[in-house]
């Protein structure tokens, strides 16, 4: 009897040969690989299936921090935070909440550039820091060609009352505060004096930067700053709320919804601007 063979294919070795089927059984079918199906790794062959439950970044920000993210929204309003300590020249503990001010720089700088950001909202809630950090935050964004409005929540404290007040406009809660008190250093005695007046003329920065950009004036500014009985231990004046809006510091008491109206309006003024001077 003849043994049935496969001849193999020249050119090719080592060749196996493939043992042919049985009588009865059909041969298995070839399997191609569809190189789309790599690319998809749960094909739907159900067109408008839906499907339910969360989505796994959302999940994973639950289970970091307890919340779902916020919804990613375009606005043309940037939302710029200062909170806890500003931090200068010197580095705070890391336990601190700061706000580090060589990083707002940069910050104001770029919204500044930002064609498609049309209005800063800045939101306080500080108890102040370094000084000459601070009052360079305040004059940028004093400075920029966009509208600012301001809203201080919980605490705008110290050298935050400058950066309160630099906005176009300014808005303060019911319960929050501002305590306005002398440039002081840490420490009981002033070694010589010319420390003393290199605080006293930083002082008047405080003073003249405050004093240019609200109602208030300087006398009734130096009153609040050197009266006597109202802090334990030291000088100075708390505002709360509407106090810091009858004294001319704050221009209205009011919220976030009160205070993103107020720069969409001034957003709107400041595009009518630009067109009328475009047009001439």
């Amino acid at each position: 009897m003849r043994k049935q063979g496969y001849e193999p294919e020249p050119g090719v070795f080592p060749y196996t040969p493939v043992t042919p089927p049985g009588p009865g059984i059909e041969p298995e079918p070839e399997r191609h690989d569809d190189p789309d199906r790599h690319n998809d790794p749960d094909p739907d062959p159900r067109p408008g299936r839906r499907v339910s439950g969360k989505s796994k970044s959302s999940l994973e920000a639950m289970k970091e921090v307890g919340t779902t993210p916020a919804p990613e929204i375009k606005s043309n309003i940037h939302c710029l935070t200062i909170i806890g300590q500003i931090e200068g020249h010197l580095v705070l503990p890391p336990q601190n909440k700061t706000t580090k001010y060589e990083h707002m720089i940069p910050q104001l700088v770029a919204l500044e550039q930002a064609s498609e950001i049309e209005g800063i909202l800045i939101v306080l809630n500080t108890v102040g820091g370094d000084v000459e950090a601070g009052l360079a935050i305040a004059e940028m964004i004093a400075g920029m060609s966009k509208p600012t409005v301001s809203v201080v929540l919980g605490g705008g404290h110290s050298i935050g009352v400058p950066i309160a007040v630099g906005t176009q406009y300014s808005y303060i809660a019911n319960t929050a505060s501002m305590t306005i008190h002398p440039i002081r250093l840490n420490g009981l005695v002033i070694g010589v004096p010319q420390t003393y007046e290199y605080l006293d003329k930083m002082q008047d920065r405080v003073v003249r930067f405050t004093t240019a950009h609200s109602k208030i004036s300087e006398e009734k500014f130096r009153e609040l700053m050197f009266r006597t009985g109202e802090l334990a231990r030291d000088i100075g004046t708390v505002l709360i709320g509407r106090e810091a809006v009858d004294v001319g510091l704050i221009d209205e008491v009011g919220g976030i919804g009160d205070a993103v109206k107020k720069l969409n309006d001034l957003i709107e003024e400041w595009k009518k601007n630009r067109k009328e001077v475009s047009l001439q």
